[in-house]
């Protein structure tokens, strides 16, 4: 079977850098980027914490934009990056001087830094450390020849973890994991989702973006979303395309109530209110929630917001719609976030699969005699997601699976399976930019 390649009218162009000005000519932001880089590859949510670490946060705010820049342009390239080294040196080199050599590629590759700028700083960042100094010659020679000669065509098949390509592979087809693979060098655009009141072809105008089917509004802008047209009269919030589907196969009815289980950071909440619906947002993570009530108060929404654990939460209610997104690896959320592939590790999903089942099991029993219950994430694993549900249904005899229609909620007719449930590859479309990964089934309780 042949590899597709990286589509490149899909690929993104070169990045731009941000301003990386500064008195000591971006060195401290280079420094960052470096720190950065080891904290999002030691552990699952590593880069968040230490995006908010105090001395992080401590730089400019051009520093700080050009390190998480690197940061993520490197999380994105790192498969294509290490073969690129590979080819290139021919004796075991340690570890200080290969990240610097990464930092060095990715200038040249992936941002636009002029090769001498990028070649430059990272022979001075050599000179700073006993252990990096001997080996400037080695640096300058590699990065000098990758900017004279290019790097490699990007192979997908190198693009993402070997465990994880053949996980994929076993589970959606060698084609399709590949197509999935070749989207980690795609640029993602700003999916959002609006008020029913707000004029999606108005919004989409104003935001230099398209309408998707569903109603997403897909936009082409780039930078600070709060200075975006009708983001302060609230028409609207972020949401990636598919992030919009589950809430929307719930399908609630004005005056129905609706439990969203493991809520923030509040996009399927929001979905349910402006769809009428009388919403209980809950989740664990107080921190996580306050974005939730902002944009609840920024988009004249209600919805009753609870700080507890979704598996002990001690409340009589029952509920006509119930959704629960529940915490995952999130491989499918790899374009925006590359980090999590190369920090989640089998043991992970393992884990949280345990962590789901028993979720799962809390949110079915919230869901009243006829109601509708909604499991999801954003995973590509079959362990989080078909497996969850077949043995739920076994486990549960008085849910009922739905078959879901695709086309319905805007999904890509890819998506459908003969199942019954939505399996989404973020290479499945839309064209061209495609989206996250989701896995999302539908539920009824029998009366």
């Amino acid at each position: 079977m042949s590899r597709p390649p990286f589509r490149k009218q899909n690929a993104a162009p070169p990045q731009k850098a941000p301003n990386e000005s500064g008195t000591d000519g971006g060195m401290r932001a280079r420094l960052a980027a470096l720190d950065l880089i080891v904290a999002a590859q030691a552990r699952r949510g590593g880069l968040d914490e230490a995006l908010n670490a105090h001395a992080f946060r401590a730089l400019s705010p051009e520093d700080r934009g050009f390190a998480h820049a690197l940061t993520l342009a490197y999380l994105r390239r790192r498969g294509l990056i290490e073969a690129e080294l590979q080819k290139r040196l021919h004796k075991v080199t340690p570890e200080p001087v290969l990240a610097l050599l990464r930092l060095g590629v990715v200038q040249l590759t992936a941002l636009r830094t002029p090769a001498h700028a990028a070649v430059a700083t990272t022979v001075k960042l050599a000179e700073r450390r006993n252990e990096t100094r001997p080996y400037k010659g080695l640096i300058n020679a590699v990065l000098r020849g990758i900017a004279r000669e290019g790097a490699a065509e990007p192979d997908p098949a190198l693009a993402v973890p070997d465990w994880l390509l053949q996980r994929w592979s076993q589970a959606h087809g060698a084609e399709r994991a590949l197509a999935t693979a070749a989207r980690l060098l795609d640029e993602p655009p700003t999916d959002l989702s609006l008020k029913p009141q707000a004029d999606a072809a108005a919004v989409a105008e104003a935001l230099q973006g398209r309408v998707l089917a569903g109603g997403t509004v897909r936009s082409s802008l780039r930078g600070d979303v709060t200075a975006w047209p009708r983001f302060a009269a609230g028409d609207w919030w972020v949401q990636d395309a598919a992030a919009a589907f589950p809430a929307r196969l719930l399908a609630v009815k004005p005056g129905e109530t609706a439990l969203d289980l493991c809520a923030a950071p509040g996009g399927k909440t929001l979905q349910l209110a402006a769809a009428g619906a009388e919403v209980v947002a809950l989740d664990r993570s107080a921190s996580r929630l306050k974005r939730l009530t902002a944009n609840l108060e920024r988009t004249g929404l209600a919805a009753e917001v609870v700080v507890a654990d979704g598996e002990t939460w001690d409340d009589p209610r029952l509920f006509d719609a119930v959704l629960l997104d529940a915490p995952c690896s999130a491989t499918g959320t790899f374009r925006r976030n590359p980090d999590v592939l190369w920090a989640t590790r089998p043991t992970d999903i393992a884990k949280l699969a345990d962590v789901q089942h028993r979720l799962l099991d809390a949110a079915a029993a919230r869901v009243k005699p006829g109601g509708r219950l909604v499991y999801c994430v954003c995973s590509l694993e079959r362990e989080e997601g078909e497996t969850q549900a077949l043995a739920f249904l076994r486990r549960a005899p008085q849910f009922q699976l739905e078959r879901i229609a695709p086309l319905a909620v805007g999904a890509p007719p890819a998506s459908a399976t003969e199942q019954g449930w939505l399996r989404i590859l973020p290479g499945d479309g839309p064209e061209p930019e495609g989206q996250d990964g989701f896995f999302a089934a539908l539920f009824t309780r029998q009366s």
